[in-house]
């Protein structure tokens, strides 16, 4: 016995800006800080390198230094990565600050809210029944699936969670793809 035909809608993660971080500040005692626009700050002793990703309190304008890398020998540095390292490379400071390595050495989470958006094709809720949706991680966005779901659809958490089946617990955040079923509304 064959499954009726699906209409299968892609759905995307991404991310909008980079994640707050929560950590405490020293001076003021806020919980959150930014990277701001992605600043590197590099010192050379001899033949030796310190990297630190500079990080400002939201609340006072502090600038910390979280250590990316400490007395290490420039020869062991990717070219193309020492070189981003100076010119402040956008896209090493995002992979830099979602290293959860980073983030366990110093202490701090990413606080993702208001850093994401879906993309998502115009709900065609009137289609075919049942209706497949595959959702995609562009950035490692941790979310509950039963939220984004019912954001997605336009429906109340409730009402996605009767109509939807997913093989995924729903309730428990993720950042990896999945795929759901939306069934047809009473």
């Amino acid at each position: 016995m064959s499954s009726p035909p699906h209409t299968v809608l892609p759905w995307v993660v991404r991310r909008t800006r980079l994640p707050l971080l929560s950590s405490r500040c020293v001076d003021c005692r806020s919980e959150s800080a930014t990277t701001g626009e992605g600043r590197f700050r590099v010192n050379a002793n001899g033949k030796l390198l310190d990297v630190w990703l500079l990080v400002r309190c939201v609340s006072c304008d502090r600038t910390s230094k979280l250590t990316v890398h400490e007395r290490t020998p420039v020869r062991s540095f990717d070219p193309a990565e020492l070189h981003g390292y100076g010119v402040n490379d956008p896209d090493l400071v995002a992979s830099t600050l979602l290293d959860p390595l980073l983030a366990r050495r110093h202490h701090f989470t990413l606080d993702w809210t208001g850093a994401w958006r879906l993309d998502a094709p115009s709900a065609g809720l009137d289609a075919a029944w049942p209706v497949q949706v595959a959702v995609v991680f562009a950035d490692p966005v941790p979310l509950r699936p039963d939220r984004l779901i019912a954001q997605g659809l336009g429906l109340s958490r409730n009402e996605a969670l009767r109509r939807v089946k997913c093989d995924i617990p729903v309730r428990r955040p993720t950042s990896i793809g999945f795929t759901f079923t939306v069934l047809a509304g009473d």
